[in-house]
């Protein structure tokens, strides 16, 4: 059980100074922002779009702003199992934990959108960039999930199994680990393979793509996930993940139908 070994001998904490702890998953929320704001940048200047470092970092800002809110917000609504009717004060405490993929999601588009409109900059095409450094960021929310020993999966006898501390005296998928490679990885190289045309694939192409394969990776991870204690499983083998996952799978699908057919060209400023 090598992962097990490797699990138990991090520290979910990564510096400690005194009173002051910062742990490794608000450092992979660091990473993941500052690497999707170079990919961003990065991939701009590649299809010549002339957008200033200046309007990229606006830009990175009210994504920011949009994941924390939309996350917090789609977790205290989908998840919150009525805890926060009782407890309205712990929805502002977010080191307690507790976000979600799919309102950070949500957030991020309209963060994003409202700073491109006050710019005068291409919403769809600001969309499309977004995508393709976002798995990084997932990639990395995954692994500090792994290392602070939640959202893991089903008994396994597996041998990558990983005994979690809340995970009782069983060896468990390490289903964060699915989501890191899955989520993170696969979608990242193919979306950046797919960026690589210049000129670039038609507006909508690369949100399109990220959304179907989220919704497909997230769908079929789930099956080995253990779902949140608060929900359960909706009905059968359902969870609330796969639920809220499906409807990106048919949005993406519907995005990349239309991006092939008007075919529009990537833009930046509107000007």
């Amino acid at each position: 059980m090598f992962l097990d070994e490797i699990y138990h001998a991090l520290d979910p904490v990564a510096i400690s100074i005194g009173p002051v702890s910062i742990r490794w998953y608000a450092l992979a929320y660091l990473a993941g922002f500052v690497c999707a704001g170079v990919v961003l940048w990065r991939t701009q200047r590649r299809w010549g779009l002339g957008i200033s470092l200046d309007d990229v970092l606006s830009i990175m800002i009210g994504i920011v702003f949009g994941i924390i809110v939309g996350a917090r917000l789609f977790y205290v609504l989908f998840y919150g199992a009525g805890y926060y009717l009782e407890n309205p004060m712990e929805i502002f405490m977010l080191n307690h934990g507790g976000m979600s993929f799919h309102g950070g999601l949500v957030g991020a588009v309209v963060g994003g959108s409202l700073v491109c409109w006050r710019l005068g900059i291409s919403i769809p095409t600001v969309c499309d960039m977004g995508v393709i450094g976002a798995p990084i960021g997932l990639f990395f929310g995954r692994c500090a999930n792994f290392v602070n020993g939640e959202l893991w999966g089903k008994e396994t006898d597996l041998p990558w199994g990983v005994m979690f501390e809340t995970g009782g005296a069983v060896y468990r998928h390490p289903s964060q680990l699915y989501e890191a490679v899955l989520e993170g990885i696969v979608i990242f190289v193919v979306l950046y393979a797919l960026s690589r045309r210049v000129p670039p694939r038609p507006q909508g192409t690369f949100m399109g793509v990220f959304l179907a394969l989220y919704g497909i990776f997230r769908f079929l991870v789930e099956f080995v996930r253990v779902p949140d204690a608060q929900l359960g499983y909706l009905f059968g083998p359902i969870t609330m993940g796969q639920l809220l996952s499906l409807p990106l799978v048919l949005l993406g699908i519907a995005i990349l139908v239309g991006a092939h057919q008007l075919n529009r060209p990537q833009r930046g400023y509107l000007g």
